[in-house]
């Protein structure tokens, strides 16, 4: 990924905004009258409309600043995810059994946090800092101690001495946020009272690493 700022989008903002997964599929209606369907993402792509989240006149010179200093959509950022941003269900506290993330071969130090919806895997490239838990076989480890966080591409990395034994099994639990930016190059605002501000439509888009 290009041009990603390691920055956050106003949190408070986010929080009230709309939005969810996007899918592409392909859907053919056979002679038959069957259909054949076939996906053309292998990953969903999140999309979301933060201009539901503006409450005041400060929120709305914090989006108009946040929007200004990443250039409009030339920059991507970290963006909360008001509804999907633990590797929990919402209500519970994150675990380091949340989620699998491998098993061990004695020689990998390396293992990319993901979160699992059945048997869809999707990869968690912004984790949140301080908030992963790591455990091998059920024993939670310490971060620095036995392990490290990259937290601008979601992996865990063992430090020497401490990497998974063959056929151990490696969980996790995190926060994490969405690579994101503007879809949009344009705010239309406008000043409702001397306490609050509009701007219609904030429309941001997950991207890809």
């Amino acid at each position: 990924m290009t041009a990603f700022h390691d920055v956050r989008f106003p949190t408070g903002v986010s929080f009230g905004a709309t939005g969810g997964p996007e899918w592409r599929n392909e859907i053919v209606p056979l002679t038959s009258g069957f259909e054949q369907r076939n996906s053309r993402w292998a990953q969903s792509r999140h999309h979301y409309d933060a201009g539901t989240g503006l409450r005041s006149l400060a929120d709305l010179d914090d989006v108009m600043t946040f929007f200004e200093a990443r250039r409009g959509s030339l920059h991507a950022f970290r963006f909360r995810d008001p509804f999907d941003h633990l590797s929990c269900r919402s209500g519970k506290m994150v675990a380091p059994g949340d989620q699998f993330l491998g098993n061990g071969d004695g020689t990998n130090a390396a293992f990319q946090l993901v979160k699992r919806y059945g048997d869809y895997v999707r990869p968690i490239t912004k984790a949140l800092g301080g908030s992963v838990r790591a455990a091998v076989n059920g024993v939670e480890k310490t971060e620095a101690l036995d392990f490290v966080v990259e937290l601008i591409t979601g992996k865990v990395i063992f430090q020497p001495g401490k990497i998974p034994p063959a056929g151990a099994t490696v969980t996790a639990g995190f926060g994490f946020d969405v690579p994101a930016r503007f879809d949009t190059d344009r705010l239309t605002i406008s000043i409702k009272s001397f306490k609050a501000g509009e701007i219609p439509t904030i429309p941001i888009i997950e991207v890809k690493a």
